[in-house]
């Protein structure tokens, strides 16, 4: 379970990973010249650099999601029941593990159109990374200086969505959820006049009321329909550190708290951690559950030099700053 929200014109892009165990992820910056190989095309030995949150399993980021250095951002998120992948490869097609799309997605392409051009070739392949590695069901939010769209794997191949809310959450697929927006159309982060009855004197009695029957569940219709709300009328500053900050509001509306969703076997579903990934600066910004405190890394060029990949393992105790 997760949200991913897009503001391609801000050039700031993230998601909450909502999930009820970890996976060895930590913030991984990829350098140009780090080789890149598949089952079914030659390697990416050079190529553009990115930084993201990946678990790393022989010499390899596995990432949930990362934005390379031109500014164009990719995330994977839960679509269990709904995304196919193929048993036997296409020849005619670009046949790719689903691992290995944000790899080469972000290495090869400086825009969303560049991506959605490279994409439309691509048929995925039922290819999990190694034994013991499960093949996740996924769906991918992919965003740029110069827009963003949604791809769904469905029975009949790949899918492409203009993302016009900017928001991507789980099932059911994108088509439904920007349908399901209609039944929200009334709401405005305005007082609403009565229309109920004008005749009788219902009084305003708090603010807010625009926005009744905004949903607050953690299902993952509601916290499409909450996180497009709070994305289309959400206030940013001018400077860029209120805007991260902002970003996170929006983000840490949508999270799940530890104990509120409890998974079939009895685990605790939560938002193992929130990243606001900035684009035009080549920051990647974190919080995990238990530190509440924003981390950033920088993509510098020092870290885009070389082959070898860059780590830094995730801050996950409180942290307090004591005034006193």
């Amino acid at each position: 379970m997760c949200t991913s929200v897009a503001f391609w014109d801000r050039g700031l892009y993230g998601r909450n990973l909502d999930l009820e165990y970890h996976f060895g992820e930590q913030v991984v910056i990829t350098p140009r010249d780090h080789e890149f190989t598949f089952h079914h095309r030659e390697p990416l030995s050079h190529h553009y650099g990115m930084i993201g949150m990946a678990s790393v399993a022989r010499d390899t980021p596995l990432y949930a999601e990362a934005v390379n250095e031109k500014g164009l951002y990719m995330a994977g998120l839960y679509f269990p029941g709904n995304a196919v992948y193929f048993e036997e490869p296409d020849p005619a097609l670009l046949n790719l593990a689903p691992y290995e799309l944000i790899p080469l997605v972000l290495g090869s392409c400086a825009t969303a159109a560049e991506a959605r051009t490279l994409l439309a070739t691509v048929r995925l392949a039922a290819i999990p990374f190694a034994p013991g590695f499960p093949l996740a069901a996924l769906h991918w939010q992919v965003a740029g200086p110069d827009g963003g769209f949604v791809m769904e794997p469905l029975a009949d191949g790949l899918h492409f969505y203009d993302d016009a809310a900017g928001v991507l959450t789980n099932n059911p697929p994108y088509p439904h959820q920007v349908m399901n927006l209609n039944n929200y159309r009334h709401l405005s982060p305005r007082t609403p006049e009565n229309t109920f009855a004008p005749a009788l004197d219902l009084a305003v009695y708090g603010q807010g009321l625009g926005a009744l029957g905004l949903p607050g569940d953690a299902s993952p219709m509601s916290r499409f329909v909450k996180a497009a709300f709070l994305r289309h009328h959400a206030a940013f500053p001018e400077d860029r550190a209120g805007q991260v900050s902002q970003f996170f509001h929006i983000l840490d509306a949508v999270s799940m708290v530890r104990g509120s969703v409890v998974t079939p076997e009895g685990r605790c579903d939560e938002t193992t951690y929130a990243c606001c990934c900035d684009g035009q600066e080549g920051v990647y910004y974190y919080h995990t559950y238990d530190s509440g405190c924003l981390h950033a890394v920088r993509m510098t060029e020092d870290a885009l030099t070389g082959d070898g990949l860059r780590v830094f393992p995730l801050a996950d105790k409180p942290q307090f700053v004591w005034d006193n």
